[in-house]
């Protein structure tokens, strides 16, 4: 479900991509480490500035405006997402050393699209799914789902190809996206075990209220750093 534009204060970037204008508020620039985020649906990606910024804040941060979402112009597509979302990285890793990339719910599928075509640093998958169409048959078991939906977002057939290390956060009160979708998802991550995190009163949209939510991210960040600066 698209979202409206919000007014803000923040720097935005403006990248064109197969004709559709995508639309990206940046926050903490002038940073060599940088973090893209990919948001859930319907999710305002600006409602994450204030923490995000203060929390990443050695990081210059992209949240990204799906195609059809808070300015961006066009319909979303799996297609169009993908594409937009290779050349939002392409873009963003000409001016940093490293590329994390998180994404959120539907934007899981968007993120580890990217870690399977790209060289990324780090992967952080919040609620994440297997893919879209067996999350669908799980709630709905009558109906041939496999025949109604166009767009699968078939995570799961991705995480093969993916290379970077990996967090994954899910709340056990799911019931949007239950547990066993995530865990099917961290089982495919063969070439580089996930670190999965359960956030026990965690629901769907209530998982980032929980403290643990962000110093589990802070602290991942961190590792990876500590491990780098050694080379």
């Amino acid at each position: 479900m698209p979202t409206p534009v919000y007014s803000h204060n923040y720097e935005e970037l403006s990248l064109l991509n197969e004709d559709v204008t995508v639309q990206i508020i940046v926050l903490n620039q002038g940073n060599d480490e940088a973090l893209i985020y990919f948001g859930g649906n319907a999710e305002p990606v600006i409602a994450n500035a204030q923490d995000f910024s203060s929390t990443f804040g050695n990081k210059t941060i992209y949240l990204v405006n799906y195609r059809g979402y808070g300015g961006s112009s066009s319909k979303p597509t799996q297609a169009g997402l993908f594409s937009d979302a290779l050349a939002v990285f392409d873009k963003v890793k000409t001016q940093h050393s490293q590329v994390a990339i998180m994404g959120r719910s539907l934007g899981t599928g968007v993120a580890i699209y990217v870690a399977a075509n790209r060289v990324v640093d780090q992967l952080v998958l919040i609620s994440p799914y297997d893919s879209i169409l067996a999350v669908a048959q799980n709630s709905f078991p009558i109906y041939p789902v496999s025949l109604l939906l166009k767009d699968k977002y078939d995570s799961v057939a991705l995480a093969k190809h993916v290379n970077s290390q990996v967090l994954i956060i899910v709340g056990a009160q799911d019931k949007l996206i239950p547990n066993k979708h995530s865990q099917t998802l961290a089982s495919a991550l063969a070439l580089e075990p996930a670190r999965l995190i359960v956030i026990q009163a965690a629901g769907h949209n209530n998982i980032s209220q929980f403290p643990i939510f962000y110093q589990s991210i802070s602290t991942f960040f961190d590792e990876y750093k500590r491990q780098t600066s050694h080379y």
